[in-house]
């Protein structure tokens, strides 16, 4: 991933959906991601217990910011995205778990075909996140971010290569400041 040409200044913790156990959590994760991206998913169940312990000792916000690509790979992902609620984000937590354990199933259907799926065969219900699906788009035309999964923590740009060790020292990097 050449994050040269990213800036991480215009990557904005205002939208997305906000996992915190502390109003002022002094750090926060902001992650691009593409619920249909086999990367992403990686990312997500490599840095999961990383970061949840962060979470809940208070010292970060992880600010997930579900990201509509037009790459045909991608568009199953786009379609969840629409079942994740901005408001409940530790339920839209427990729901990106369940996409992801099951991306295998649903990634080659149609979109149509997508939906069904996560309404029947998930539980969940369609959100009205069309604002924020836009405002993360134009946020990323901004920040040159391109590719998912990005991650942005202060001036710390990376995908989901890093490790859960490398995580661990970035974040009290970051916290001791």
């Amino acid at each position: 991933m050449d994050i040269s040409q990213i800036k991480a200044a215009e990557v904005k913790p205002e939208v997305g959906i906000h996992l915190t156990r502390s109003e002022n959590a002094k750090v926060k994760v902001m992650s691009f991601i593409n619920l249909r991206c086999p990367y992403c998913k990686k990312w997500h169940e490599e840095s999961r217990d990383v970061l949840s312990r962060f979470i809940e000792e208070g010292k970060i916000e992880l600010i997930i910011k579900p990201f509509d690509k037009e790459k045909e790979s991608l568009q199953r992902g786009n379609v969840t995205h629409r079942y994740l609620n901005y408001d409940a984000p530790f339920e839209s937590l427990q729901a990106i778990d369940k996409i992801f354990e099951t991306q295998e199933e649903w990634g080659s259907l149609s979109l149509d075909e997508v939906a069904q799926y996560m309404e029947t065969k998930l539980g969940l219900s369609e959100q009205n996140n069309q604002e924020a699906t836009k405002t993360i788009i134009e946020e990323a035309g901004r920040a040159n971010v391109t590719l998912v999964p990005t991650v942005v923590v202060g001036e710390h740009i990376f995908d989901e290569h890093i490790t859960p060790d490398e995580l661990t020292a970035l974040l009290n990097e970051e916290f001791g400041k």
